[in-house]
């Protein structure tokens, strides 16, 4: 069961490094598809590898002068409130009511990065609404942190450029700094609530930081609009892959 749970950590990784997300949004269907894992379990899992990936994946950005400490701060104020929340939601709703939620974040975050217009700039001015926005936005990356098994970043990074005025590689860089505790704060309860296996989580997230690098290195190179819609086409295969998953999987049942 290593070399799956190493392959899923990789794919992962990168994308992480290269689209500033978690790298869940692609672990937690590839760990039930080639892992065999349950939803909740491969959420869990996903979650638990999206720590140090985070981790590794800001540094990166922030040598390079790509994160806001200030919205990152702010965003993960809210996200630590509601990871926990999510890690509750996750225990307590039924499979099919987690797996369609994921499935339409997935189609509504595709929509807006296919469709967004071009960004530039990189600057941010805080105000008390932004502070206000930002701490809302951090309580809804937490909630579908925890109950999804995924980083944020997919919520983070479209909403980062599209209403704060952030560049695609401040809010890449921001977002995973924002992740580091929102994981933390979901996969303590993960943990005591047995979802996880640690081994396998740490399996996942060894594989998943190797492979950041060459995720970050490339979100240097491409430029910002195609980066931004390929991101969007990797969301609209992952939701179409896992409805269809999903479809089958009640037809046999």
């Amino acid at each position: 069961m290593i070399l799956p749970l190493l392959i899923t950590g990789a794919v992962g990784g990168f994308l992480s490094g290269f689209f500033g997300v978690g790298g869940g949004i692609i672990m937690v269907p590839l760990l039930m598809l080639w892992a065999k894992l349950d939803q909740r379990r491969a959420s869990a899992t996903s979650l638990l590898a999206i720590v140090p990936t985070s981790i590794v994946g800001a540094l990166t950005y922030g040598i390079n002068q790509q994160v806001d400490f200030a919205v990152a701060g702010l965003v993960a104020l809210g996200a630590i409130v509601g990871a926990p929340l999510g890690s509750k939601l996750l225990r307590v709703l039924p499979i099919a009511v987690i797996h369609w939620t994921f499935v339409a974040m997935m189609l509504i975050e595709a929509g807006r990065l296919l469709f967004v217009a071009e960004q530039t700039g990189g600057t941010f001015t805080m105000s008390v609404g932004n502070a206000f926005a930002l701490i809302g936005l951090g309580l809804l990356m937490g909630v579908a942190s925890g109950m999804l098994g995924i980083g944020g970043g997919v919520i983070a990074v479209p909403v980062f450029m599209s209403f704060f005025g952030l560049s695609a590689l401040l809010a890449k860089g921001t977002s995973l700094l924002a992740m580091v505790p929102t994981a933390i704060a979901g996969t303590i309860p993960n943990l005591r609530a047995g979802l996880v296996v640690l081994k396998e989580g740490l399996i996942v997230g060894a594989a998943a930081v190797a492979a950041s690098f060459g995720g970050v290195a490339l979100a240097f190179i491409l430029p910002e609009r195609l980066s931004t819609q390929l991101f969007g086409l990797l969301l609209l295969f992952v939701a179409l892959q896992s409805a269809y998953r999903r479809m089958r999987s009640q037809k046999k049942n």
